[in-house]
Parts: structure tokens; C-alpha cells; sequence
């Protein structure tokens, strides 16, 4: 070999080594599989980011950290962007979306229970808790504001022994993910404290959120920023409550992140396993958007709510420009005949307004309308946290196939009226925060803050973390 021949091969050899480095180092970082569900359209079962940006539509925000994430009209069921959409990753608290949208129905709101011992028992170590107390009577209403405010996972055992045990609940919802078609979905715990095997996805989060709001006390639930809770007994043996607050930090803020403008809900979630997880729905101007995030870099404070917020922001701007990318399917049963209520998501020609298009080629076709309005075991009269249907938005269907297959889903579109909690206004005056939750508290009763055997609210994620985070 030459002298010029064996330095062209050391310089080959040292570009090699140079670009092996970069890559292994990258081997560190989990990567989601080649190929995942194609549920909802084709596209969104390929890793990576997937948008398809019409005329005028703003580019994507930069600096997402989050491994998976799902941005999608509420109403149309458009998955306008995603990223790694089916990845199965541990949900964390968010899996109590599935929990709720499954036992929410069940149970009079104003039914009382009387929690037995055994009823808090097999709660994972470091769980996050409301302060329920054995031996001691809630109504239904004051667990599911527990389990929706506190993430409690003491509310969601007890509400699971009235279901019939905790067994019977894991399987009640693993049946009804697999209905909504959440299929990455896999349920061990009710709660959503790590456990292996657990698992969903942004696109099942999201599609469970807009199943869970078609509900009134769901949206109720999920839109009341904090309520007054009942601990124990004073000393003349009166009950006493104290302020639990909801740990959904664009629902209540916190010292860098502002109330975002519009948020109606949902839940978030944090544990070791799962990292940060956060789906939430807001409001502005008539539009509806869901958003999912999970697990983004824990560099920087709250960067679940914040990468949220910013894509809610990128979709309000973009929807009306912006080709669908996808879909979010309906339930099983009110799917058109054809199969394509599953969504390939490909060819639809139409943006998220289920209008005409550029691009007829694109991914994505408008999806069907959400989950239609479920019964609420409630008194009969609309949560006070809710407003009128008024005041609400309509679920549009977009359909594309035959009246053979309206016909089949003509259930799932006659609740096509869906109102959202008013959060636009924060200046509640004092003394709402009973009223929102619905309590019947004594006027005399002066007390502020912690009662007897109240848990403490930390701001900011800490409260979940702190709390709910398995120990290892």
C-alpha cells in the first residue's frame, strides 16, 4: 500500500470510530419499536414526529422533549400531530382516566360508603393519598373528587371494593380500554402505580380523555380546581374538612407555570417508571383540543405542562390549516362496517375542520365524534362546575363512507352536544370552592387549611411525585 493509500485508509478508519460514538451513545436512550399499532391511521403507528402542514399552518414547536405525545381536535377526532403516538409507555396517574370512564357510571354520586379496613389495603408503597380514614362514611362524589384532585390512590381502592375488588376492576377496564379501542392499553393496577406489564400510549390516553369528558361528572370532576375534603372528627365530634387542591398544574398554576387560558381538565401522573404524564383539553374560540404528553427530559421544572401548553398553543394556530395526520377511532360496535371507523387515516384530502384540503394524498382523515354523551349515576341535574349546553361545543362526525354505515353508527352521533366546564374565569369569590364541589358545609364553620389527618399539598408536580413516586 501507498503512503497516500495507508493515510486515506487511517482517515477512513478515524471518520468510522467518529461516527460509531454518536450512536452508541444515543443506544442509552429508550427508542420506541419500528413498527407499533396502526390504529387510527398507518402513519401513526411509525415512530417519529408526524405533521402534515397545509398553506399558512405554523411550524411545530421546538424543543420537545417528551417520548411520545398526540395533539388532536376533540370534536373531529383529527389527530393533527404526533409524536411516537403508540408507543406503550407506563401511563402513571393518568391511567385513572380509564378508571373513572369505567366506574363513573356505576355509582350514585350521592350514594354514602362507610370505608372498611380491609378497603385500604395492597396500596403500593410511596402511593400518593387524599387522606381517607377507615371506619369513617364518604359520599361517592367526595372519593371521585379524591381520585380526580389528589390522584388518591386510597379513593381508587375503596371505589374498586364497591365495584367487586380490585380484580374485578383491572379486568373491567382492560375490557373497556379494548371497547374504546385503546389496544395498547394494558391495565395491572387500577391506580396507575408502576407495575410490569402496565402500559398505554399518548394516542390511548387521548382517546380515552375523549371518552372520559363525554361524561358530566367526568368533566366535572376533572375541571374543579380544589374542594373542600372531610377528615376527621373534632373534638365535639363534628366532621371537618380541609382544601385538597388538583395536582393538574395548567388547571391550577404554579410558580413558572400560568393557568392556561381555556383548560378544561384532565389528569396527570408521575412516577419513576413513567416519568412525567399529562392529558388535558382546553378550549378557545369555539375549538376544542386534546393533548397528550408523556415522559419529556426532567431538566427542567413542570416540562410536562409546558410542552403541553405549547402545543396546545401550535394547535389552536394551526388547526385550521394544518391535514390530519390520523384520527381518533370510535368505540367497538360504532365503527362503520367497513372497517375504516379504525382509521387507515390516509386520503381524506381534508384539514381538521373537515374541509376540502390541499394535498388530497395526505395522511389523515377527520375521525368520529367522541364517545358520545355517557349516563351519569348522578341525581339527574348538571354538576355545578359544568355549564349549559348552551354555552358548549358541538362533537361534528365526518363521514365518508355510505348511509349503510351511518346507519351502523347512528348511535354513537345523536349526543352531539358537548359542554365544557367555564374555567375561563379564575376570580372565584370565597366560599366557592364548596359549591364547585358540591359539599353541604357548615356555615359556622370557619376553619381554614388542614383538618385532622389531612394530607399535606405541596405545589407544583412535587405533590404527585412526592407522594405517588415508587420507591426502588
Amino acid at each position: 500500500m501507498t503512503i497516500r493509500g495507508a493515510a486515506l485508509a487511517a482517515a477512513a478508519t478515524l471518520l468510522s470510530l467518529g461516527g460509531v460514538a454518536p450512536a452508541a451513545a444515543q443506544d442509552d436512550k429508550p427508542r420506541p419499536p419500528d413498527q407499533m399499532s396502526n390504529v387510527g391511521g398507518t402513519l401513526l403507528g411509525q415512530p417519529g414526529t408526524h405533521v402534515d402542514l397545509g398553506t399558512g399552518a405554523p411550524e411545530l414547536p421546538r424543543k420537545l422533549t417528551g417520548r411520545s405525545w398526540v395533539v388532536a381536535d376533540a370534536e373531529s377526532g383529527a389527530v393533527l400531530a404526533a409524536h411516537n403516538a403508540h408507543w406503550k409507555l407506563p401511563p402513571a396517574s393518568t391511567l385513572k382516566m380509564l378508571f373513572a370512564e369505567t366506574l363513573l357510571p356505576r355509582f350514585n354520586k350521592e350514594e354514602k360508603h362507610k370505608v372498611a379496613p380491609e378497603e385500604l389495603e395492597g396500596m403500593g408503597e410511596g402511593s400518593s393519598l387524599v387522606g381517607i380514614k377507615e371506619n369513617l362514611t364518604y359520599t361517592v362524589r367526595e372519593l371521585w373528587l379524591g381520585v380526580f384532585l389528589r390522584s388518591g390512590n386510597d379513593a381508587v381502592h375503596v371505589l374498586s371494593h364497591m365495584n367487586g375488588g380490585v380484580e374485578k376492576t383491572v379486568q373491567d377496564m382492560n375490557d373497556r380500554a379494548h371497547e374504546l379501542g385503546a389496544e395498547d392499553t394494558h391495565v395491572v393496577s387500577p391506580d396507575g402505580y408502576d407495575e410490569k406489564g402496565q402500559t398505554s400510549s399518548a394516542y390511548d390516553l387521548t382517546l380515552l380523555a375523549r371518552a372520559g369528558m363525554q361524561n358530566p361528572d367526568f368533566r366535572s370532576y376533572a375541571s374543579t380546581p380544589r374542594a373542600k375534603f372531610p377528615g376527621g372528627k373534632g373534638k365535639k365530634g363534628k366532621r371537618e374538612y380541609f382544601e385538597i387542591q388538583n395536582t393538574n398544574r395548567l388547571l391550577t398554576g404554579d410558580v413558572d407555570v400560568d393557568v392556561y387560558k381555556g383548560i378544561a381538565g384532565i389528569k396527570n401522573g408521575n412516577t419513576t417508571n413513567a416519568g412525567a404524564t399529562f392529558t388535558g383539553v382546553a378550549e378557545r374560540d369555539g375549538r376544542v383540543l386534546l393533548v397528550t404528553v408523556m415522559h419529556p427530559d426532567e431538566t427542567e421544572s413542570n416540562a410536562v405542562y409546558k410542552e403541553a401548553a405549547k402545543l396546545l398553543d401550535w394547535g389552536f394556530e394551526a388547526a385550521p390549516a394544518v391535514q390530519p395526520v390520523g384520527e381518533l377511532v370510535p368505540p367497538e360496535g360504532m365503527r362503520p362496517e367497513d372497517g375504516t371507523g379504525a382509521g387507515t387515516g390516509e386520503g381524506s384530502g381534508k384539514n381538521a375542520d373537515g374541509k376540502n384540503g390541499g394535498n388530497s394524498g395526505s395522511a389523515g382523515s377527520a375521525g368520529s365524534a367522541g364517545a358520545g354523551e355517557q349516563p351519569s349515576a348522578s341525581d339527574g341535574t348538571e354538576p355545578v362546575a359544568t355549564r349549559e349546553e348552551e354555552g358548549g361545543v358541538g362533537t361534528a362526525l365526518v363521514i365518508t363512507v355510505g348511509s349503510v354505515a351511518l346507519l351502523a353508527i347512528v348511535a354513537y352521533v345523536i349526543h352531539r352536544r358537548w359542554p365544557l366546564p367555564d374555567l375561563v374565569g379564575r376570580g372565584r369569590p370565597s366560599g366557592a370552592i364548596e359549591q364547585e364541589a358540591g359539599h353541604e358545609v357548615d356555615p359556622e364553620d370557619k376553619r381554614d387549611g388542614d383538618a385532622e389527618g389531612a394530607v399535606d399539598a405541596p405545589s407544583g408536580d412535587a405533590a404527585e411525585v412526592s407522594a405517588e413516586k415508587k420507591l426502588e
